[in-house]
């Protein structure tokens, strides 16, 4: 018999204010794009299938384009203290848990970095406990939250406490001066800011929720160069290949396949998908590889309309949708991607 496993209980998801992409295209890429690519960065922006997008920095307001890192870095902790303590606090009160409960809180974020930095300013702010174990994550991108959610759960297992995992990324504020780089520009027409929070209670303990069942990860680390994110004297720069999508293309149905048959199921009987909309050609990659329908993946899709990408937040918003559905599903597969070239895969249970 399998073992019971660690579950998710609460979700606690926040945005900063909304952009439209027309909006953002219109009043500020456009001229920051004149003589240098306008027409290509017009075509991405109409086909990213994005139409609203969140940012603690509107472009159209404030331009930190030039900004120095320091300045981004300042700016970062000002910003993400608030969003921080919102996504936590929603995810304990959901999970009926009080901050002092918690034995490890783990935060992954790749676009700020401070010292003491986030894990320890909530863990002050919210009253955990001085005990209270921590732990940041830094630097992995799109797809930390799912091994962040692995961390987290396998701390829960060995100690029998709950845990939580925030992620939050606050791309707004990496905005790059004005280049002829089409991976630059792809970066600038899809990111978007948010935070999400997972709480984890053990095993064994009422309520309903999602046991994490199991965390599966590949890295083809022959493509190492095809997604990059590179400290600047600019802030962050992002390097995106157009390959990406191919290498998914190899990769994503035997980690999927793999995933499920190690604990006895099919992609058949999975009947919820948070997959990481890293953009529109992403979640066709996905589709057609384990051949799911559009209905399968819509969750995803209408993530990356409403909202962008998020980088690591983004695969739990899709959760936190689909478990909040009037028909929750039973099996959730959540998938993720980043530098690496890096895929992860959880596989989620209601209980």
């Amino acid at each position: 018999m399998t073992e019971p496993r660690p579950v998710i209980a609460g979700v606690g998801v926040t945005h900063p204010p909304s952009m439209r992409q027309d909006d953002l295209w219109r009043d500020f890429f456009a001229g920051h794009y004149a003589g240098v690519q306008r027409g290509l960065a017009q075509r991405i922006f109409a086909n990213s299938g994005i139409a609203t997008r969140h940012a603690v920095v509107n472009p159209v307001l404030e331009d930190v384009s030039r900004w120095s890192t320091k300045a981004r870095m300042e700016r970062y902790l000002v910003e993400a203290l608030p969003l921080g303590k919102e996504a936590v606090a929603g995810a304990l009160d959901s999970a009926g848990l009080d901050p002092a409960d918690l034995g490890l809180f783990a935060v992954c974020s790749c676009t700020g970095y401070a010292t003491p930095g986030l894990d320890i300013l909530l863990a002050r702010d919210l009253g955990m406990s001085a005990r209270t174990q921590r732990l940041f994550i830094g630097h992995m991108g799109c797809y930390a939250a799912l091994p962040g959610l692995g961390v987290v759960t396998d701390f829960v297992a060995g100690r029998g406490r709950p845990a939580l995992l925030l992620c939050l990324e606050l791309t707004s504020l990496h905005l790059q001066p004005p280049t002829r780089d089409p991976q630059q520009i792809v970066a600038h027409a899809l990111f978007s800011d948010a935070a999400a929070a997972v709480a984890v209670r053990p095993a064994g303990v009422p309520g309903p929720g999602y046991a994490v069942r199991e965390v599966a990860a590949v890295t083809d680390t022959a493509t190492a160069d095809h997604m990059t994110w590179d400290v600047t004297d600019t802030g962050f720069r992002m390097g995106l290949s157009p390959r990406v999508p191919d290498v998914l293309a190899e990769h994503v149905g035997p980690l999927v396949h793999g995933l499920l048959d190690g604990q006895g199921l099919a992609v058949s009987d999975v009947d919820g998908w948070a997959v990481h909309p890293g953009g529109p050609r992403i979640l066709d990659v996905v589709r057609d590889c384990l051949g799911l329908s559009e209905e399968r993946m819509s969750p995803s899709r209408d993530a990356l309309t409403a909202h962008g990408n998020c980088s690591s937040p983004t695969v739990l918003l899709i959760v936190d949708v689909l478990r909040r559905a009037p028909t929750p599903p039973r099996h959730i597969v959540a998938l993720a991607f980043g530098p690496g070239l890096t895929l992860y895969a959880a596989l989620l249970s209601a209980v």
